[in-house]
């Protein structure tokens, strides 16, 4: 008898377990696991928000960056994780939109392994070349790719915001640019800055240092729209180029599949305080980034209607990961 009671208190403490997290969240550090390079712009962000929440929790928030393979090696990691609030996944557009068309086997499903945080930020990408690049304009790239892959890109991953984005613009205007993949964004610039390559697309946060140096310049931005932290680069259409080239990335946050509801919710609003200060926002804006809180809800319907989008710009330009 007193075995049955037992078990019947542990049950009731198993079921309100979830309750009692969400009081007492977090318990323990937490960790952000990251698939962005120590020292990129997302890493960076990500570490001022981490240093805020750490205030409000009043534990430390790290960020644990495992970069390569598309983004697989933190994605295995959080997917392993235990489902209680303490191990974040940190994920754009490419991990949770873009990889399920792209990969025919990819070792983890957005939908399945995890849940819905909130948003962290998003940004446009710029097409940036070597400062002693003789391409000024769009409409110069598009010239100089008239021979058949005279004009070399680079992305360091393929399927992503910027090299999609280069294949749409490639596609628009009737080119054929020769791709050249590069494991490290650091690398990727660099081969920009010394002419190795001739142009990609890049940040203002990532490629900022060297922007400001002059050992690149931005020639257009990939959007609709100027971008509010540098207004006098034109958009790819106002540079000569075909309208409708974007190449647009969010960035947010996710948990493992399991945790508690309540825990989300206690995240997504700690997440959403952070972001909403006007400190933060100021912050990502100096590196052309703009905070972006929402609900796990709006997150949700956000990578659904992606997937959907980029499942369709992957199909017509045939990019194919196996």
């Amino acid at each position: 008898m007193k075995r049955r009671t037992l078990a019947f208190v542990a049950i009731g403490l198993g079921l309100a377990l979830p309750v009692s997290w969400a009081q007492s969240f977090p318990m323990k550090p937490v960790r952000i696991i990251s698939p962005f390079s120590a020292g990129s712009g997302p890493d960076a962000l990500t570490r001022i928000v981490a240093d805020k929440l750490s205030a409000i929790w009043k534990v430390a928030v790290v960020v644990d960056p495992r970069p390569g393979a598309s983004g697989f090696l933190a994605a295995g990691a959080a997917k392993q994780a235990a489902p209680t609030g303490h191990d974040l996944f940190l994920a754009d557009v490419g991990h949770l939109a873009i990889n399920p068309s792209l990969f025919k086997k990819l070792p983890y499903d957005p939908k399945e392994d995890f849940v819905p945080v909130g948003g962290m930020f998003r940004t446009s990408f710029f097409i940036m070349v070597g400062a002693n690049s003789p391409l000024r304009t769009v409409k110069d790239l598009i010239a100089a790719a008239a021979t058949p892959g005279k004009v070399t890109y680079g992305s360091t991953a393929i399927g992503s915001p910027p090299h999609l984005g280069a294949a749409q613009l490639a596609a628009a205007s009737g080119t054929r640019m020769t791709h050249v993949p590069y494991k490290e964004v650091s690398q990727l610039n660099i081969a920009v800055s010394n002419g190795e390559i001739d142009w990609t697309m890049s940040t203002l946060a990532t490629a900022g240092p060297l922007l400001k140096a002059g050992k690149v310049r931005f020639i257009a931005v990939a959007d609709g729209i100027r971008s509010v932290s540098l207004p006098n680069v034109p958009t790819v259409e106002e540079s000569g180029g075909p309208a409708g080239v974007q190449a647009r990335s969010w960035v947010a946050l996710m948990a493992p599949k399991g945790t508690p509801a309540a825990v989300v919710s206690t995240l997504n609003q700690s997440l959403n305080d952070v972001l909403r200060q006007s400190e933060v926002a100021e912050r990502f804006e100096t590196v052309g980034f703009v905070a972006d809180p929402m609900t796990p809800a709006a997150l949700a319907s956000l990578i659904d209607s992606d997937t959907v989008a980029y499942a369709a710009m992957v199909k017509r330009t045939g990019a194919t990961v196996d």
